[in-house]
């Protein structure tokens, strides 16, 4: 896929079909080649720059995947374990045995691997013909061998493949990555303003969850009841809220051990878990819309489980499996629940 193609798949709901696999040329590679930029060069705009100047394979789509789902305290763990002399750097056969346990891990194959399951990646995987030939030639191609560097290989290592990579470098590509994508989703609703408005920050936080129409639309009515609509919310206080998603489990942890039991929430423990899990405080107008949009009864305390669990789907932008209720299935699964009742 294209940069442009990744940026499409995790901002657009549905995004546009592609009807037929592209069949790139040696030059067309070239000019793909040329287009990418240095680590120095690196920025926010990156893949938008690119747009289809560029090729990233399945194993890097959802090694990006992960990026944008993961707080920093995880990527400096990561970098550690394949750092072997210390020196905080990376290269390129090391980076490869990390994209690939990353991608396991995204997919939940194997969960978290341990050290010693890594250790023997390393020892098993010297080079990076070693690595790629453990790829599958599959009907889709998504798993395919190829020989050919990557965009993602070529800006972090170089065009000869020996350039190392810095975990200072590696921690500002992922923040721009996230950067990006968020300021996207954000100036999708901003329509070229400097904020967006209250409701269009609760549909941006709905959007990719599994709620029943009916659900949805009671939400965004408690929305519009509660909340002041005419303050709007920046960019800045739009990309703390998501720096906050990234340390959810974190935060889930945070609140079991304050509250010693899955109660509701005010808003003043929100904020203190917030300020544990991240090192930031959340605006005060945040927190209020958040409220506005969680708290069912309007007792001023946040339904702990619902937000958790809402808030995972979004986290996850609508990747992870869901059972549809459709279907033969669905129709099995009914019958049973039906033959279990009393």
């Amino acid at each position: 896929m294209t940069p442009q193609d990744f940026l499409d798949s995790v901002i657009e709901p549905e995004p546009r079909p592609r009807l037929k696999r592209r069949v790139l040329t040696d030059q067309e590679l070239d000019v793909m080649r040329n287009s990418t930029s240095s680590l120095r060069h690196g920025s926010t705009h990156m893949f938008r720059n690119l747009r289809d100047k560029g090729i990233i394979s399945y194993t890097e789509y959802l090694f990006l995947l992960s990026i944008l789902t993961k707080p920093k305290t995880g990527f400096q763990i990561a970098f550690n374990m394949f750092d072997t002399d210390g020196n905080e750097r990376v290269d390129k056969t090391e980076f490869l045995v990390m994209e690939k346990i990353f991608s396991h891990a995204w997919r939940g194959r194997h969960g978290c691997e341990t050290k010693e399951e890594l250790e023997q990646l390393q020892e098993r995987q010297t080079t990076p013909e070693d690595i790629q030939g453990q790829f599958i030639d599959d009907d889709q191609g998504l798993q395919r061998r190829h020989a050919v560097d990557t965009t993602l290989m070529i800006h972090f290592f170089g065009k000869d493949g020996t350039n190392e990579l810095r975990y200072e470098d590696f921690k500002q590509f992922m923040e721009n990555l996230q950067h990006e994508v968020l300021e996207l989703e954000f100036h999708e609703f901003s329509k070229g303003h400097n904020t967006i408005n209250e409701l269009d920050f609760a549909k941006i936080l709905l959007r990719y969850t599994y709620l029943e129409p009916d659900e949805y639309d009671k939400y965004l009515d408690r929305m519009l009841d509660r909340a002041d609509l005419h303050i709007g919310i920046t960019f800045e206080e739009f990309r703390r809220f998501y720096q906050f998603l990234n340390t959810l489990d974190d935060f889930s942890i945070a609140m079991r051990m304050y509250t010693l039991a899955d109660h509701p929430i005010s808003k003043g423990e929100f904020q203190r878990a917030v300020k544990i899990c991240t090192g930031t405080m959340l605006s005060n107008h945040i927190i209020d819309t958040v409220f506005a949009l969680f708290d069912v009864d309007g007792d001023g305390q946040l339904s702990y489980k619902e937000f958790i669990a809402i808030m995972k789907d979004r986290l996850h932008r609508g990747f992870k499996s869901q059972q549809r209720n459709e279907g033969w299935e669905a129709f099995k699964f009914c019958v049973k629940q039906e033959m279990k009742a009393p």
